[in-house]
Formats: structure tokens, C-alpha cells, sequence
């Protein structure tokens, strides 16, 4: 038994029953161990739900660096980043529903861990937005709200988006991409577009 397996059940699991909701015993049977041999790989719920959001944001902070990192003017940075959240969202749809709706399930003290990651995470954000005002492709903007903004439209899709449905996952994220991008373009005389 890995201890992979144990987090990436634990987040199958907190998914679907909540965290509350879920016992040790829960995720013992999951994976096929003793209850007691659990504790062989893991100290507490709390410390399985601290790497599952962990693992989570890390996915989405490397995720965002490559995007910033690369070339390409800021839109298409914007656009690119967009597609990789909502591509992460959908894939690993487990560790996204827990990163998103089990946070608060933290004990304060793994709390505040969590919450300078997650802090991290949405700095990258609005690095992406300051970056199309400072190139003169974006209007200025509240920076830290519009970032929050297009956050929260990607994060709530977790609640609507199955797999299958009418639009696929690019189109999704087009979509998102485009009506951000034109509600805070600048056109060729400086206006708002």
C-alpha cells in the first residue's frame, strides 16, 4: 500500500460523502487495509485532508508558473491559464472538490499553512492580470477583484460541469477566457473596449 493511494481515496471519498461525514474506517475500507494498519501510513484525517489540499494547489501553482513563464503576450497568457485551471478542475475533479469545499474543515493551525499556499496560488493570478494592464492590453483594474472574479466563475464549475455534456472542456474555457478578456480589453485609442 502506498500512501498515494490512501490520499487520492481519502479524496474520492471526502468528495463524494463530505469531510464530516467521513470516518478512518471509511478510508481503511477503501483501500483495503485494517483501520489500525492505516495509522501505519497516516497520523489523522486532518493530515490526509492537509495533503490532499496540498497536493491540489501544487498542481495548480506549477500549472500557473508555466504559463508564466512562457512566452507569449498577456492574453494569451490569460487564455493558456485559463484552459490549464479548468483542464485541472475536470481531471482531477476529486482533489478539485476538496480543494474548493473542504478547506474550511482545517483545524486553524493547518489552516493557516493552507492558507499561505492558497495565497500563493492566487498571487500568480493576479501577476497575470497586472501583466495585461502593464502591457496595455488590459484596462486598469482592480486587480486582486477581477482575479477573485475569474476564479470564482472556474472554481464554481465543479458544481455544474459533467463530463459529456454540450461543450467540451476548451470550449468551456474559451468561453470564460473570452468574456474576461472583453470586458477588460483596451481597444487601439486607449478605451475600454
Amino acid at each position: 500500500m502506498h500512501r498515494d493511494d490512501i490520499i487520492f481515496a481519502a479524496a474520492q471519498i471526502f468528495r463524494k460523502k463530505g469531510y464530516d461525514a467521513t470516518s478512518m474506517q471509511d478510508i481503511a475500507d477503501a483501500v483495503g487495509l485494517q483501520k489500525a494498519s492505516l495509522y501505519h501510513h497516516v497520523q489523522s484525517k486532518q493530515e490526509i485532508l492537509l495533503v490532499i489540499l496540498d497536493h491540489a494547489l501544487d498542481l495548480m501553482i506549477d500549472d500557473l508558473q508555466a504559463v508564466l513563464a512562457s512566452s507569449g503576450d498577456p492574453e494569451d497568457k490569460i487564455r493558456r491559464a485559463v484552459r490549464a485551471t479548468i483542464g485541472r478542475l475536470t481531471e482531477d475533479s476529486d482533489l478539485a472538490g476538496v480543494l474548493l469545499l473542504e478547506h474550511r474543515s482545517l483545524e486553524p493551525k493547518l489552516r493557516s499553512k493552507h492558507v499561505a499556499r492558497r495565497d500563493r496560488y492566487d498571487a500568480l493570478w493576479r501577476q497575470l492580470v497586472q501583466s495585461g494592464i502593464d502591457a496595455g492590453a488590459l484596462r486598469p483594474v482592480d486587480v486582486q477583484l477581477a482575479s477573485f472574479a475569474l476564479l470564482g466563475v472556474q472554481n464554481w464549475m465543479i458544481t455544474w460541469y459533467r463530463e459529456g455534456g454540450r461543450l467540451s472542456v476548451d470550449q468551456i474555457a474559451d468561453t470564460f477566457a473570452d468574456l474576461f478578456l472583453n470586458g477588460l480589453r483596451v481597444d487601439h485609442q486607449g478605451a475600454a473596449a
